[in-house]
């Protein structure tokens, strides 16, 4: 109870040292403040691009691997002239590897068609990008229809005339939302719409089905030639289970060199290429966000630490009188100590409550600007807290024990 009631005079101490000094007392609390305010913002930053980047992993599949002519990580001394001189993967690789490969739980063939206009009537859809895909297509990348269904075998043995759309096409083409069995002329070629993809939004790596008409690869092999440069072609195959991506790289390097008779001792005239490797680059940009975010904001609260003890030893001078009267009537030396520690600390939890606070509209704005949901979670809330609580002790310990080591009878003959 005692305790109880320490607390509750400290903090009326503490709210009443902000009524009556409000601007000496809320510039010193900016630095607090400020500092909370960038090291919550930078971690919740980092948060939310991580959540970011591992939805776009996990999109991508975090076991497959993606064999292509360029890797997708390159440095300072890239070799592109070399990458240039490598074949594109072709329909003959895609099926040897479907028929060698012990990991491979699936394995497809894709292109890519960029930038086309579809219409349908008075309708119309830019930008839009044609994947040409084999079967496999849905067991390596995850993604959900909101209405209709995915290909079956038989169409994509038969190059079946048929599509599955981006949500934004079907948005565009289709308002009455009524887009399931209708006809879009696709590269010359009328084609059923049979499924429409759900609303996603960009991810990290920019990809995303919303823009996107998905064709059978058979069907494409008799409007254009699926292994031209232009198209892009990937070959995408995902591990089976319990297995990492780098056993399914492992098990690729090997057959591929011997699919294209690459012999002992030559380079590969082929990339590997994993969602892991970016997102590990990722994570060490993250890494130095989080360091700079924290010196950054640490020299703003070791400023707001001073100044919050610059208040406290004010505070300890004002109020000695009444140090010395408490002391004369029997208050012990750590009644004194926790009263003016006690009273650091709200303080600085007022700073850190306001930091949080601008974190959260922060968050908010960012929403609104551009759809994008920040991560605000509780372990960065309880982080905040507990700096303000460890900077409010740090810059308190001093002025508290020294207001407790007070002799009451010098105390109260001081004006």
């Amino acid at each position: 109870m005692l305790f109880f009631k320490l607390f509750r005079e400290s903090v009326l101490f503490a709210f009443d040292a902000l009524r009556q000094n409000k601007l000496r007392t809320m510039l010193s609390l900016l630095g607090v403040t400020i500092g909370i305010f960038t090291v919550i913002g930078v971690l919740s930053a980092v948060d939310t691009l991580r959540a970011n980047l591992q939805k776009s992993v996990d999109k991508l599949g975090g076991n497959s691997v993606y064999v292509q002519k360029w890797p997708w990580l390159g440095g300072e001394d890239f070799p592109w002239w070399k990458y240039l001189q490598r074949p594109n993967p072709k329909l003959r690789d895609f099926y040897e590897l479907q028929r060698r490969s012990q990991t491979a739980a699936a394995v497809t063939y894709e292109i890519t068609i960029n930038d086309r206009t579809i219409k349908y009537q008075s309708n119309t859809a830019e930008g839009v990008q044609i994947n040409a895909v084999t079967q496999d297509h849905d067991k390596v990348w995850n993604f959900d229809l909101s209405q209709g269904r995915y290909f079956t075998d038989i169409d994509s043995r038969a190059g079946a005339p048929v599509a599955v759309v981006g949500f934004d096409i079907a948005d565009n083409l289709f308002p009455n939302g009524d887009a399931i069995g209708k006809k879009i002329k696709v590269m010359g070629r009328y084609l059923t719409i049979i499924g429409v993809f759900s609303k996603e939004g960009k991810d990290i790596f920019g990809n995303s089905d919303d823009k996107t008409i998905m064709i059978p690869l058979n069907f494409a092999r008799d409007v254009i030639d699926v292994q031209n440069d232009q198209y892009q072609p990937t070959i995408i195959v995902k591990g089976k289970a319990g297995l990492t991506d780098v056993d399914v790289e492992s098990e690729l390097e090997g057959l591929m060199r011997s699919i294209r008779m690459i012999k002992p001792g030559e380079e590969d005239n082929f990339s590997l290429n994993r969602a892991t490797l970016i997102s590990n680059q990722l994570d060490k940009v993250f890494g130095f966000l989080t360091k700079a975010g924290w010196i950054i904001g640490g020299f703003s609260i070791l400023v707001g630490g001073f100044g919050i003890a610059n208040i406290m030893f004010v505070s300890v001078k004002e109020r000695t009188n009444i140090i010395g009267i408490q002391k004369s009537l029997g208050a012990k030396n750590y009644f004194i100590l926790l009263q003016f520690l006690i009273e650091a600390i709200v303080l600085c939890l007022v700073g850190g409550a306001v930091g949080l606070g601008m974190v959260y509209l922060a968050t908010i704005a960012v929403k609104a600007a551009i759809d994008i949901q920040v991560v605000l979670d509780i372990g960065n809330i309880i982080l905040g807290l507990s700096t303000s609580i460890t900077i409010g002790i740090i810059s308190g310990i001093i002025p508290a024990y020294s207001a407790s080591r007070l002799d009451p009878v010098e105390a109260i003959r001081s004006n």
